[in-house]
């Protein structure tokens, strides 16, 4: 199964609406530049029954170096997006498990 891709929304709601691709286009970005920029000034963004974006800090921590084993790296906190599934997501995913299940055994 491939990706979604931001062109394949375009078109297909184009289809759907009648819309111009272009004008689909604009729109789309709009929104995804307005969520973008609201996650960056550490708002939530939420999108009833499809999720939640949010920044959280993540914990500083120690890791290592495949290559160099014996020395030990600190890696210290940072902000990063986290993506919570609204009801209807997780409804709709969760339909999806058998089926994973399934492919993951073959």
């Amino acid at each position: 199964m491939s990706n979604l891709t931001k062109r394949d929304l375009v078109v297909a709601i184009s289809n759907e609406t009648g819309l111009i691709q272009s004008d689909v286009f604009a729109v789309i970005q709009k929104t995804l530049d307005h969520i973008t920029t609201a996650v960056a000034q550490g708002q939530n963004v939420e999108l009833r029954n499809f999720g939640v974006f949010e920044v959280r800090l993540t914990r500083p921590r120690v890791g290592r170096n495949p290559n160099r084993p014996e020395v030990d790296v600190s890696i210290p906190a940072r902000a990063t997006v986290k993506f919570k599934a609204g009801k209807i997501m997780r409804q709709r995913v969760l339909l999806r498990t058998e089926e994973l299940k399934n492919s993951s055994v073959s």
